[in-house]
């Protein structure tokens, strides 16, 4: 019996193979991105915007910045970027 995996029991990729997709232009970047600092990155929305939906949209516009910025952005590390 095989146990298919949801988003959140996806091993995520490594900093480089993410900032690697995005400079290949890859949408799969955004998805690895959000798999990875989901929590994170809501956890911070959250605690300022103290808003469900408001930090939703903090999440969405904070991986579009990161797919416009990437490339010609480098980030090292990336979680600070």
């Amino acid at each position: 019996m095989s146990k298919t995996k949801t988003k959140q029991e996806k091993i995520p990729l490594p900093d480089e193979e993410i900032v690697a997709l995005y400079w290949k232009r890859d949408e799969r970047a955004i998805e690895e991105t959000d798999i990875k600092y989901r929590r994170f990155l809501y956890t911070i929305a959250q605690n300022i915007l103290k808003d469900r939906l408001d930090s939703e949209e903090c999440l969405n516009d904070t991986y579009l910045g990161a797919w416009n910025r990437i490339p010609p952005a480098k980030p090292d590390p990336f979680q600070a970027f």
